[in-house]
């Protein structure tokens, strides 16, 4: 039994049963590192359910709203204020990030029709200082205030939490002009060494015509001024290996300062 129907035979059952947190995301097209059946209810009950979680906490009638036909769930904002008061860090994050920015629709590539922002960083802080009980707030913002609506994908997310964790800040998505004129926005740039790193997803090279536009792009961003080299990384490298990703990194920064220096 999939999730979508798990969430619906248990609101059938119990109607006080509000979806919430990675099940709600997933209903409001979020990109999340999860997905199970999740519902808030009253304290005062205590359903049994088909599977799931359960978060006892209050809810006001304008954190919910309805979607696939008529299921109940948390608003955008109030999914992401839950999600980053549970933790953890970078499962919020990616939620919180996929939830701001334009992202592909579910089951569609990078080349497919968007969809805009869900919300905005500043009604996911209004909704942490809502009603809402305070364990986790405190927390909560000193995450939210790590967000950058630039992150094109989990794995950017993941990969700039991973390089700030290890001290290093590089500029995410900034514009470069390319010789011809185009605008490039690399992933993530060290601009004092001119070292560009890429986050590959899981659909690069889907087919030959991205295959094309990739090489275009590579070569067009290793034409800009601003760019002595590029360093790319899978979204495996990011999950798994993110130790060795940091070392490259560290490695090659090094080597691009002496570099310079000895120039």
């Amino acid at each position: 039994m999939d999730v979508v129907t798990l969430l619906w035979a248990n609101q059938l059952a119990h109607p006080q049963l509000v979806v919430s947190h990675t099940a709600a995301a997933v209903l409001h097209d979020i990109e999340t590192c999860m997905e199970r059946v999740e519902f808030t209810g009253p304290r005062s009950r205590r359903p049994t359910l088909h599977g799931g979680v359960l978060h006892r906490l209050p809810l006001g009638a304008d954190e919910i709203t309805t979607v696939a036909g008529g299921l109940r769930v948390t608003t955008v904002a109030r999914t992401m204020a839950d999600l980053l008061r549970a933790g953890p860090r970078d499962w919020a994050l990616v939620a919180v990030e996929s939830a701001v920015s334009r992202r592909p629709r579910r089951g569609q590539d990078g080349a497919g029709r968007r969809r805009e922002p869900c919300t905005t960083l500043g009604e996911i802080a209004r909704a942490l200082e809502s009603g809402t009980p305070p364990q986790g707030t405190r927390a909560a913002r000193e995450w939210l205030a790590m967000a950058d609506p630039k992150a094109g994908s989990p794995a950017e997310t993941v990969a700039r939490l991973r390089m700030n964790d290890a001290g290093l800040y590089p500029e995410s998505q900034v514009a470069l002009i390319a010789p011809a004129g185009r605008r490039i926005f690399p992933d993530f740039l060290f601009r004092g060494q001119g070292l560009v790193v890429e986050i590959e997803g899981y659909r690069w090279h889907g087919s030959r015509a991205q295959h094309q536009r990739d090489t275009v792009r590579f070569n067009d961003l290793m034409s800009c001024a601003e760019v002595r080299r590029i360093l790319r990384f899978t979204a495996s490298d990011v999950y798994r290996r993110p130790g060795a990703m940091i070392r490259d990194i560290r490695g090659a920064l090094a080597q691009l300062s002496g570099v310079r220096t000895a120039s």
